[in-house]
């Protein structure tokens, strides 16, 4: 005897083969979507949330690398600094636990948004993507690296404006405010050449576009240098220069980018 039609998939199965087509497609209805949202928000917290208890065990130590350039600029016998109220304490090794979790599960952070926006993108737009969301981590962690070469001097600057009358007594809570400032602006700002080399890979960029833009950049590039470093001459030549070059080297790269797509 021949064998019958393959039976047809029940009402549950034939829905979620059909959930799974259209999430392929990247076509899925708006609380699939939200569930979707929900399940990698949920994973990428898990990995901050880790990350957070790993630099609240490791308080002690991380705090005394953020008091290394107070400590090069007033010197190890006056290298403290102060708790104005009792909430200070446990307020200062919090934040600094959370930014530590934040840094350590941001990779996990970023896949997860990746994956949840892959289904939309076409397979050009995927091409770029991934490396976009590793490089994103290396360019953020390169500002990181330039806060900490420019800190010390950016403290020595501020802290001795005032004359030799005005001794520093520097909270703890306003000194790593300070620190998550310079950090975070310098690690953004460094992302923002990926950004135009990303929006170049898909064409929403063109190098001749950014070319003539680049008067307007010069200027807008030393604004944030204003606004990110002391007030003094050396730091925003220090700081503007690097914004400058990384600016010229997204125009490289998107320019070499142009011309391997023009090759295919």
């Amino acid at each position: 005897m021949s064998a019958g039609p393959d039976p047809l998939p029940s009402g549950g199965e034939a829905d979620e083969a059909a959930r799974r087509d259209a999430r392929r497609r990247g076509e899925m209805p708006l609380s699939e979507h939200l569930r979707e949202f929900r399940r990698r928000f949920s994973i990428a917290l898990v990995a901050i949330g880790l990350g957070a208890v790993i630099g609240y065990l490791l308080f002690p130590t991380f705090f005394d690398v953020l008091l290394g350039p107070y400590c090069d600029v007033v010197g190890v016998e006056s290298c403290q600094v102060n708790a104005f109220r009792a909430t200070d304490p446990i307020a200062v090794r919090i934040r600094a636990s959370l930014v530590v979790g934040l840094f350590l599960g941001a990779p996990v952070l970023f896949y997860e948004l990746w994956r949840f926006v892959a289904p939309g993108l076409t397979s050009r737009e995927k091409r770029f993507t991934l490396p976009f969301v590793l490089m994103s981590q290396v360019m953020f962690a390169l500002g990181l690296a330039f806060a900490v070469w420019f800190v010390p001097t950016g403290l020595e600057v501020l802290l001795t404006l005032g004359g030799t009358d005005i001794q520093p007594l520097l909270g703890a809570n306003e000194y790593l405010t300070f620190l998550l400032a310079m950090g975070i602006g310098f690690g953004v700002v460094f992302e923002v050449p990926l950004v135009l080399v990303f929006l170049g890979a898909v064409g929403a960029l063109s190098a001749a576009s950014l070319r003539s833009a680049r008067r307007y950049a010069i200027v807008g590039n030393l604004i944030v240098a204003a606004l990110v470093t002391p007030t003094d001459i050396l730091s925003l030549v220090a700081v503007g220069v690097p914004l400058v070059v990384l600016y010229e080297v997204a125009i490289l790269a998107v320019a070499l980018i142009e011309r391997s797509r023009r090759r295919v």
